[in-house]
């Protein structure tokens, strides 16, 4: 079996970075949701769009070393590793923040992979398989390049493209339960996503 993984909200968890970093630069109040949309959705209500644009450079980029990555995942890969199926990250981010400093996000994300997606066997996913393109369009075409047989993603958006391959199947990533669309498995969990592809 050959999976392909998005990597932003779906592998790596933002929620308490966005909020720390938030807080540091004193723009939200202090009983806001610890949570990366509730961030992003107060700071766009009182007209602070620019700061949150910057802020995302921020966490992608000099921060990136400072996220998480959602709880079972690690599991979830190094049990893909040992049972023999291949394992690709296909995301899809610009290089360069639209504002801020010019942090190279895609040296920081593969740097964050190093560093977490990891145990005492080695990498958890081999760095010739995680791939990082510049727009969705790109990011689908890889998708099919790689041969992908099942795609986890948290966006219906990417599952549901006309130029998503017909012989993938979709998986959504929703741990919020944030949607609700016909057609596409979604779980919440990376347990949920073992269960569903036969693992422990």
């Amino acid at each position: 079996m050959r999976i392909g993984i998005d990597f932003d909200n779906t592998i790596v968890r933002y929620d308490g970075l966005f909020h720390r970093i938030a807080r540091e630069m004193a723009v939200i109040p202090d009983d806001l949701a610890v949570n990366k949309v509730a961030v992003r959705d107060y700071l766009r209500s009182t007209g602070r769009e620019a700061a949150w644009t910057e802020m995302q450079g921020a966490v992608y980029g000099a921060r990136m070393g400072e996220a998480e990555a959602y709880p079972g995942v690690l599991e979830f890969l190094a049990w893909a590793r040992d049972a023999g199926l291949a394992v690709s990250i296909i995301s899809h981010k610009t290089q360069r923040p639209f504002l801020g400093p010019a942090y190279d996000l895609h040296a920081a994300a593969r740097a964050w992979t190093r560093q977490t997606l990891t145990d005492a066997r080695g990498p958890l996913v081999a760095d010739g398989h995680i791939f990082f393109e510049q727009t969705k369009s790109e990011k689908l075409r890889r998708i099919a390049a790689c041969g992908c047989d099942v795609f986890i993603d948290d966006l219906p958006e990417i599952l549901l493209a006309d130029e998503f391959p017909a012989a993938t199947r979709p998986v959504l990533f929703d741990p919020e339960a944030n949607y609700l669309v016909d057609g596409l498995t979604s779980l919440a969990t990376w347990q949920a996503i073992s269960a569903d592809l036969g693992g422990r």
